[in-house]
């Protein structure tokens, strides 16, 4: 692992140099875990990405900056044993691939060579895992998307998606929890809220999450409890 300054408040430690979906992510769960049990005083935040961790800290409470850095780096040679990270949530999704929720379909289909009917199908097949959260709050960047299906992501982003959008960006795919830009391209919609402020924790998804899509009706969409 390497650890980096990240401006004057934040440290990036770099748990892996390449993204392998499993391996990767389950190192920096572990990770993550660890500075979480250390509790070091001073850190205000944890950002678990693909390779990375953002550790983001008061300097006023740290003090110096070679003896916070020497902390993390304690905190990331404890005990595994006593580092287990949480269990992971299995969520199903439900989705509406109906033409009004899919206004990208047809590209994707011609960019993969796939009728639609089994882009749906291949889509809502997989087994996803939340690689990370960013973006907007709450919005899961979903690795194990079918290879096959990857598409580039548009050259000129939308200004405004849907709640609730399901896109394909790349070799990804991802959830927007609210109405904001976006360049993914955009191939169903699910009713369920992804991001609430008066729910605890308010975020749906969080890192190692698995994530599977049910295919839904436009009526079961339409009555789908708020």
């Amino acid at each position: 692992m390497r650890i980096e300054p990240l401006g004057d408040s934040a440290l990036i430690v770099r748990v892996a140099e390449t993204f392998e979906a499993e391996q990767s992510l389950d190192a920096v769960l572990r990770a993550t875990r660890q500075l979480e049990l250390a509790e070091i005083r001073g850190v205000l935040d944890l950002a678990p990405a693909y390779t990375t961790i953002g550790v983001f800290y008061d300097p006023a409470q740290t003090g110096a900056f070679d003896e916070f850095q020497a902390n993390v780096e304690r905190a990331l040679h404890r005990d595994l044993d006593s580092a287990r990270t949480r269990k992971a949530a299995t969520i199903e999704v439900p989705v509406c691939y109906d033409d009004e929720f899919a206004p990208d379909l047809d590209e994707i289909a011609q960019h993969t060579a796939l009728s639609p009917e089994e882009i749906i199908h291949r889509h809502a097949g997989a087994n996803y895992r939340v690689s990370c959260v960013g973006f907007t709050p709450g919005f899961p960047y979903l690795s194990g998307l079918p290879p096959e299906l990857a598409t580039p992501r548009r050259a000129s982003p939308r200004k405004e998606i849907p709640a609730g959008a399901v896109a394909i960006g790349g070799t990804q795919t991802g959830i927007y929890p609210r109405k904001s830009p976006g360049g993914g391209d955009v191939i169903g919609r699910t009713p369920l809220r992804l991001f609430d402020v008066e729910r605890n924790p308010p975020a749906l998804f969080h890192t190692g999450d698995r994530v599977r899509f049910r295919t839904i009706s436009r009526q079961d969409f339409d009555t789908f409890p708020a």
